[in-house]
């Protein structure tokens, strides 16, 4: 019955195409006719012949999926499965016990409790493993299986058995779920006397009053002369946000944002419709690869409006609006409609994807396509290619040694075993990896029986079959295997080596077990280049000053 009724919708909408479009003399409507027919003729024929049984939701998905996935990324269509935790992505808001969890090696873990939530309040740690919920074992079980059996309705408990690392007993707990809110603004406070920090990790609703609530106490409480917004890894949201955000530090009337689209109707310039709180604090926006979307309208409007100085890195490049339409069956398509300009008339996608080469790939916007603008006091900005910062601050990649340290779970592990037995640590400022903090450590990794290649390593490796496949080696062995024993990874000299980004990174875990999410901010503040660079640029008006000169260019690389 399932299937036929399926069938039965198939066929309405191919006919109802056909009726709709059969006194038209627009092609393209007849094509989705013709398409819709053929869709649902080639369905019936595998229904009625394929060898074994198939699974009409799934396989309509994934050829919806495969169909948006040729348009653009963010073009995406949304089961009735997924509908909450879509919800959640624009509204920050669900009903659980508030706690990430990732899968490591077999078991699923608590990766961080959020503070102040259940998970927290019932005693459950991050590196926790979930062995069961509600009697059902995980040990099947995806991130997203047990992600499901752990949001219900609220005030209702979730019973989880636990097995903590270093115990040898698993425990039970139920713990009363809640609405979970996960506030956009983590943190804010006062970096010295003069200088205000808040930090916003995604574009969620009601994010820009967090933002205005979080500014007007520190104002009230602290008169700051300066202000950083830290839109580091926010990968954007809700376009109304960030026009909210900007509202409240450019005058009344100031274009901020606008948005064009195939649906001229939808066409819309958006403006500050409220008196702001503040045009006159000297402002900074901190901006990297991963700040997209409305990240980028802010930075982008505070650039060509003069209002405040963006720092960092290059921003991600998405200009394009995403609409959510409302589908049958409490389904969604969330469908790009337009792109957005910033108040010069400049876009800033980076990428082209209306013009795919032959092997369906997207390449940048040309250089030969890069257009001038110019900001509201003459400053030379460039499109299509996300925001240049006023000021860049080079940050050096990890080491492949950190990276390998991050995504095995090694420091994770280590980070787990210091805090069960390590009450107490000093305040996130001051907490420091000593050196026989680093030494406990270093041990920690050599005993886990880690292993790792370096990236150059892999490369030597594929230099030396392309040299005997060509017959050079035996010309030159000697001199490769001499290249081979100093390449090979040493862990004990990489570990001296790298010690500065892996003692960071394991600061960074370590005071994020007793402090949570506003511990690790507070922790990165005092030494993070970005910051500093700010804070230098901010607390001098007149250097401040001379970044807005007439006629200044933004280098649009």
């Amino acid at each position: 019955m399932k299937i036929r009724r399926l069938l039965f919708a198939f066929v309405v909408a191919a006919g109802t195409a056909v009726f709709l479009f059969g006194f038209t003399n627009d092609q393209k409507n007849f094509e989705i006719a013709k398409n819709l027919d053929i869709y649902y003729s080639l369905f019936r024929e595998l229904n009625a012949f394929y060898v074994d049984d198939i699974q009409p939701n799934k396989l309509v998905k994934t050829s919806i999926d495969k169909m948006l996935e040729s348009l653009d990324p963010y073009t995406n269509y949304i089961s009735e499965a997924d509908v909450e935790d879509f919800k959640f992505m624009t509204t920050g808001e669900y009903a659980g016990i508030g706690a990430l969890i990732s899968k490591q090696n077999e078991h699923i873990i608590i990766a961080e409790p959020y503070e102040g939530f259940p998970a927290q309040k019932s005693g459950l740690k991050a590196g926790d493993i979930l062995l069961e919920v509600e009697g059902k074992s995980t040990s099947t079980m995806t991130t997203e299986d047990v992600s499901n059996l752990l949001k219900g309705p609220a005030m209702k408990p979730v019973r989880v058995k636990i097995q903590r690392p270093g115990d040898k007993k698993s425990f039970e707990v139920d713990v009363v779920r809640e609405k979970i809110s996960i506030p956009a603004v983590p943190y804010y406070g006062m970096l010295d006397e003069k200088s205000a920090y808040i930090r916003l990790s995604n574009f969620t609703q009601d994010c820009g009053d967090e933002v205005k609530k979080a500014y007007q106490e520190l104002k009230r409480q602290h008169q700051p002369e300066s202000l950083i917004l830290d839109l580091r890894s926010n990968p954007g949201g809700l376009l109304i946000e960030s026009v909210k955000i900007m509202n409240l530090f450019v005058p009344r009337g100031s274009e901020i944002v606008s948005t064009r689209g195939k649906v001229k109707e939808w066409d819309n310039v958006y403006k500050a419709t409220q008196q702001p709180i503040d045009t006159t604090v000297r402002l900074a926006v901190i901006t990297d690869r991963g700040s997209a979307s409305a990240s980028e309208i802010i930075a982008g409007a505070m650039q060509d409006l003069d209002r405040g100085l963006v720092i960092g890195t290059r921003t991600f490049g998405k200009g394009l609006v995403q609409t959510t339409r409302d589908l049958s069956y409490n389904t969604k398509l969330k469908v790009t409609t337009a792109k957005y300009y910033v108040p010069s008339g400049r876009c800033i996608q980076a990428l082209d994807y209306s013009h795919r080469n032959e092997d369906g790939s997207v390449g940048m916007v040309p250089d030969s396509l890069i257009s001038e603008f110019r900001t509201k006091r003459g400053r030379k900005v460039y499109d299509g290619g996300g925001v240049v910062p006023d000021i860049k601050v080079e940050q050096d990649d990890l080491s492949n040694l950190a990276i390998e340290l991050v995504t095995r779970f090694i420091l994770f592990d280590y980070a787990t075993r210091f805090a069960a037995k390590t009450a107490a640590i000093a305040p996130p400022e001051d907490f420091t990896i000593t050196d026989e903090i680093y030494r406990d450590f270093t041990e920690f990794v050599k005993n886990s029986g880690f292993q790792y290649d370096s990236e150059t390593g892999d490369a030597f490796e594929e230099l030396l079959k392309t040299a005997r496949s060509e017959k050079y080696y035996e010309v030159a062995e000697a001199e490769f295997k001499n290249l081979e024993a100093r390449l090979k990874p040493d862990l004990d000299k990489d570990l001296r080596l790298f010690r500065k980004e892996i003692s960071d990174l394991l600061k960074d875990e370590i005071v994020g077990r007793y402090y949570y999410q506003k511990g690790a901010i507070r922790a990165m503040l005092r030494e993070d280049p970005d910051i500093l660079k700010a804070r230098e640029v901010l607390t001098d008006p007149a250097a401040y000053a001379r970044y807005f000169a007439p006629g200044t260019v933004i280098s649009a690389n």
